[in-house]
């Protein structure tokens, strides 16, 4: 978002830090905002690990800041050339930051984008952080829209979940930090920023020590303690962090020490030393036995303001040169002879209308007929190339005019699962709008039916066998429910319970009829369904019910002979008894005076009648 200068203060006469925020920018108030947010965040500031802001202003359409200037290198160049820091070199560093930091969260503000390039390591030994450009008050932690800011690599959990951010983000980017001081490497990679992002938000950072056996176990914990997934598990704020450092320190024995750079002319062979500032290259020396030219900073001021006035007229010239040719070059393809012309959108018109339309703009129209479920038939659908294409003139373009829904030709469908058959009728555009349910042999979810209705307000169609439809009909399932419910043998209680929970109402009158299986009292099977067909949840339904085995009426046989009347009651169904004494004597003599019971008795088949016999003659 900006330009950092090293910058000369005339009146105090130091050297300072001058960051001017882009031009583009200037227009963008919401840059603006955050760029003087930096400002007034670093102010509020008073530590010696926070990078000074002295001023903000702006001139014109040019706003800056200016800030103390520290000579030497970030962390991420001390990085680059040794890779991985000594332990007691990322002690002092992380001591440090959380020093600044602490400051920070104190005064409610939270930095939103520690990364190794904030962190300036001066060659006289300071350490600070600085570009507090994202820092916001704790209370509006919120993201802007859809953007999530900070550098992805320390982008905490809750920033790419839910785009919130808090102290203890800035606590999980630091966690994120010293593991990669201690290991030389960032715990995730990937090709994408969005692979990483979600390895932040799903994967549990590793121990330092798995990459770095001389990590110690310390360290190890305040790594995982910084980075928990869950905010809440993590040091409230640097001050908490900070303090379990110390500790840490007491108990390794590593006391922070801010060092210098080496001494001019000092001795470096390359071995690193352990030193914080071992890697971080030397001061510029010069003799003090050169003489020195001496031009105050008004002179050298002038002289570049002069060199730019010459350069300014070169680049005018330039600038003229090119507009000249870009207006020469806009009238030859925007009017001139090289002049394309953009297709116009037909969408909707018939062809007539389209071909008409497309002639105005020297276009020449050619019909192809396409099928739409949106558009109307004979309607135009677009164009190829499409709208907004610029073409030569007198060039042919295709209008898509519109046939219709496509036909869709459907198999038998009968017995397929209901859910293999919503997947049929969707693959040919069809939609499901509803399903009936039928109890039928069919296995539960099978299908016995489909209806198809047409989107034109035509006759429905059966389909459940096949057929042939279009495109944007719907259609409705007819689907087995399964046998329905048995109740035979069951007492009528039970049986209407049973039809009740299948969704059938059970009529409150009875059909009684006699049954040789069935007991008297209960169920023997259930009506046939009025007008026929298959039984569906809501129809009334009728219970039939035993009344025991049917009955049959003695037939009278008196004044018959007893063979005679042997077979009329075994006919009928009955056994007959009667006395041995007469069975000896021929048929032709006997005669059947009485029946016990007697003849017009209603009794079941089997019941077995004595007859008297008399023997005449």
């Amino acid at each position: 978002m900006a330009t950092v200068y090293v910058a000369t203060d005339l009146r105090l006469e130091r050297r300072v830090a001058l960051k001017v925020m882009h031009g583009h920018l200037s227009d963008d108030t919401v840059f603006q905002s955050r760029f003087i947010q930096e400002a007034r965040a670093a102010a509020r500031l008073a530590d010696p690990h926070v990078v000074n802001v002295f001023d903000q202003g702006q001139d014109g359409d040019m706003a800056y800041l200016v800030m103390e200037y520290l000579p030497g290198i970030t962390l991420r160049e001390l990085l680059r050339e040794q890779r991985r820091l000594t332990v007691p070199q990322a002690v002092s560093i992380l001591d440090a930051i959380l020093s600044g930091l602490a400051a920070a969260h104190r005064a409610g503000i939270v930095h939103r984008d520690v990364k190794p390039e904030n962190v300036l390591l001066a060659e006289d030994g300071r350490i600070k952080i600085g570009d507090f450009g994202l820092a916001r008050a704790t209370t509006a932690n919120t993201a802007t829209g859809a953007q999530l800011l900070g550098t992805i690599a320390y982008l905490a959990p809750e920033l790419v979940t839910r785009g919130t951010a808090d102290a203890r983000s800035d606590i999980y980017a630091l966690g994120i930090m010293l593991y990669e001081m201690l290991t030389g490497e960032q715990p995730y990679k990937g090709e994408q920023p969005m692979q990483i992002a979600f390895q932040h938000a799903t994967d549990s950072v590793p121990r330092p020590s798995v990459r770095n056996p001389g990590v110690p176990e310390p360290l190890d914990e305040l790594v995982l303690w910084a980075t928990e997934k869950n905010p809440d598990d993590r040091p409230s704020d640097a001050r908490e962090m900070l303090d379990r450092l110390r500790e840490i320190e007491r108990e390794l024995a590593i006391t922070p020490v801010v060092t210098r750079t080496a001494a001019p002319g000092a001795h470096d062979d390359g071995i690193p030393s352990g030193e914080l500032t071992a890697v971080m290259p030397a001061a510029v020396i010069t003799d003090p036995t050169l003489p020195v030219e001496e031009v105050d900073n008004a002179t050298r001021l002038r002289s570049a303001a002069k060199r730019r006035r010459a350069k300014g007229g070169w680049i005018v010239a330039l600038v003229i040169l090119l507009a000249a040719l870009a207006g020469g070059l806009g009238w030859w393809f925007g009017s001139g002879p090289g002049s394309l012309v953009a297709v116009t959108d037909v969408s909707g018109m018939t062809f007539a209308e389209a071909q008409q339309r497309l002639a105005e703009d020297s276009l020449v129209a050619v019909e192809r007929g396409e099928n739409s479920l949106e558009i109307e038939p004979g309607l135009a659908i677009g164009t190829d190339p499409p709208s907004g294409t610029r073409v030569d003139k007198d060039a042919e373009i295709v209008v898509l005019i519109s046939l219709g829904p496509a036909e869709a030709t459907l198999e038998s469908m009968l017995g397929k699962d209901k859910t293999e058959v919503a997947g049929i009728l969707s693959a040919e555009e069809i939609t499901v709008d509803g399903e009936r349910g039928f109890y039928t042999e069919t296995p539960a979810n099978g299908i016995v039916g489909v209806m198809i209705h047409p989107r034109d307000g035509s006759e429905d169609v059966p389909c459940g066998e096949g057929c042939t439809v279009h495109q944007g009909d719907s259609a409705t399932l007819w689907v087995s429910l399964g046998p329905l419910p048995g109740v035979r043998g069951q007492d009528q209680g039970a049986a209407r319970a049973t039809l009740t929970d299948a969704q059938l109402e059970v009529s409150e009158d009875v059909i009684e009829q006699a049954s040789d299986e069935i007991a008297e009292g209960l169920v023997i099977g259930t009506s046939e369904r009025e007008g026929g067909g298959w039984w569906r949840p809501g129809d009334e339904i009728t219970l039939i019910v035993s009344t025991g085995p049917p009955l049959f009426e003695v037939p009278d046989v008196v004044g018959m002979s007893r063979d005679e009347a042997i077979g009329a009651l075994e006919g009928a169904g009955f056994q007959v008894d009667y006395s041995a004494l007469w069975a000896p004597f021929p048929d032709e003599v006997t005669e059947v005076s009485s029946s016990d019971p007697e003849a017009g008795a209603m009794l079941e088949k089997g019941t077995r009648i004595y007859i008297e016999i008399t023997v005449s003659g």
